[in-house]
């Protein structure tokens, strides 16, 4: 697990934390049923606060990307977690949200507007 912080960021340090480690179990760099270091030894690598990685780690949890077990520290939970699914889900709805509005402004058809969609999944899947 890799994070870096910057004081560059207009995200609080608890936040630059839980978004890399979300990123990272996102996208398989931290595989499900890892251990993620203790919330004391992650401030300590860090320099930074207990209670800043405390925070972290807890929405990462309410988040549903890990799991706090008794005795043995925070445990990385499967990716293709129903709530994970969900947030995603409710963020890409926001973002077709913005592309309806803006097709609005444009003055597109339906038609032009599934067309297009249909050419970004092409080239992502490349």
């Amino acid at each position: 697990m890799k994070v870096v912080l910057s004081n560059q960021s207009e995200l609080p340090i608890y936040a630059q934390i839980r978004e890399q480690i979300k990123e990272q179990i996102s996208n398989g760099q931290i595989a499900e049923g890892t251990l993620l270091p203790s919330i004391r030894q992650l401030a300590k690598d860090l320099g930074i606060s207990v209670i800043t990685t405390t925070r972290a780690y807890r929405e990462l949890e309410s988040g549903g990307y890990i799991a706090s077990v008794q005795g043995k520290g925070s445990i990385v939970l499967k990716r293709d977690n129903k709530v994970i699914r969900e947030q995603y889900r409710r963020q890409m709805e926001e973002h077709l949200d913005a592309a309806i509005e803006a097709s609005k402004k444009l003055d597109m058809t339906d038609e032009e507007l599934v067309e297009a969609l249909q050419v970004l999944q092409k080239q992502h899947r490349r």
